[in-house]
């Protein structure tokens, strides 16, 4: 594992820091950095979106969106260690949450990789700019960590797709511009082979986006539902009943995408800033539970180094990538809990007009979205069991069953 930075990557950093420091300003570090962001009302959150389209518009003139993106699509054409390198100066600024990172991280990729050369021609290029804001249509109030048990039906009429179904947990669905959906074509097929990418308008009718209210107080979340809406055929990613291979795509870009933030930044200062105004710096339990915290963080940080090592090696990231989004989930499960402790009475009043005097109680409310998100504990847990471990995997009856007649496949024919 190397701990140093190449010299090139050094003078890669100073760029960037240069760079930024001429069009944003630092971010406050006594504040702490929030990994939930609420809004006190939707006027306040598109307010939010147009600030993060301006930002991206400004990225893109400027040379600085898609590092890794190959020039022809209007990317700096580097390398992946650039990329994690660019999100971690840019984290220390005070910049709009990018509302983009579904459309470059994962959609992009995915296009590159399996479009048609009129799909990456109309839809990359605009990505970057910050023209279309992007969700990702794949889980379902029956399908969410067997992800392929989806039952959305698309039916060929013509030359085009006629889909009806509903997607759930859909994150910026409300505000965006397009969806890259899956949805079954064939339900004689295993329900591994049956389904197919789409690439689909979110302004097409027959789509009904009704945001799910968190306990956090915002609805980054949606329901989605699909009633007759028709996709163009020139839509379709990939080939016809083979979308399961786009989606792997797809899912393997939000994992690098996970492990290429900025970081957790001064986890532990913030942690102990806090211990200490509450005055309880002196108690032994409260003082090991921060010893364990500060533990968590290095092993964070060095599992970080692992994934950052590999990039820079030009090579594939290992098992690290699942162990170190189960181990962010339960460190963030598990400091919330903590932070509780430390505030006692005060820890139960949340001010949801006020977000900003409330970081620390709007973590530990939404720390589920985290849990959750991007593949639960337990599938992580299931990967490093399995490709780790070298444990059996679990036994699928319905693994080369057509979908029609597997347990899962409630659709109607």
């Amino acid at each position: 594992m190397d701990f140093d930075e190449s010299p090139e990557d050094v003078e890669f950093r100073a760029e960037v820091s240069g760079w930024l420091s001429a069009h944003a300003l630092l971010r406050d570090a006594a504040r702490p950095q929030p990994t939930i962001i609420t809004f006190e009302n939707a006027e306040a959150e598109l307010k939010q979106v147009q600030r993060s389209r301006s930002w991206q518009r400004t990225l893109f003139e400027h040379g600085w969106a898609g590092i890794t993106w190959p020039r022809e699509y209007g990317g700096r054409g580097g390398m992946a260690i650039q990329q994690i390198i660019f999100n971690q100066e840019e984290a220390r600024f005070d910049l709009p949450g990018s509302v983009f990172v579904q459309g470059i991280g994962l959609v992009g990729p995915t296009i590159m990789a399996h479009g048609t050369e009129e799909q990456k021609e109309r839809f990359l290029t605009p990505i970057l700019r910050g023209d279309h804001v992007w969700c990702q249509l794949f889980s379902e109030p029956g399908a969410g960590s067997d992800l392929a048990a989806l039952s959305t039906r698309a039916v060929r009429d013509g030359g085009a797709f006629v889909v009806n179904g509903q997607k759930v947990w859909t994150s910026s669905a409300h505000f965006s511009d397009w969806g890259i959906l899956l949805a079954r074509t064939d339900l004689d097929a295993p329900q591994h082979r049956g389904i197919t990418c789409f690439l689909v308008d979110m302004k097409s009718p027959g789509i009904d986006v009704r945001p799910l209210r968190q306990a956090t107080g915002s609805s980054r979340f949606n329901e989605v539902f699909l009633t007759d809406v028709q996709i163009p055929e020139s839509n379709v990613v990939g080939p016809v009943n083979r979308g399961w291979g786009v989606a792997m795509t797809t899912l393997t870009n939000e994992r690098a995408v996970i492990g290429s933030t900025g970081g957790i930044g001064d986890a532990f200062g913030e942690l102990f800033g806090l211990a200490k105004e509450f005055g309880r710096t002196d108690e032994p339990l409260i003082r090991q539970r921060l010893i364990d915290a500060y533990i968590r963080i290095l092993l964070l940080k060095y599992l970080g180094l692992r994934t950052l090592t590999a990039i820079s090696q030009n090579k594939q990231p290992g098992p690290e990538g699942s162990v170190l989004k189960l181990a962010l989930s339960r460190h963030l499960s598990t400091t919330a809990d903590l932070v509780m402790s430390l505030m006692g009475p005060e820890g139960m009043l949340l001010d949801y007009a006020n977000p900003d005097a409330s970081d620390w109680q709007l973590q530990f409310v939404g720390q589920w979205s985290v849990k959750l998100g991007g593949g639960t504990e337990q599938i992580q847990c299931n990967i490093v069991g399995e490709r780790v471990l070298g444990l059996p995997s679990e036994s699928r009856v319905d693994k080369d069953v057509p979908f029609r007649q597997a347990l899962s496949g409630n659709v109607p024919s």
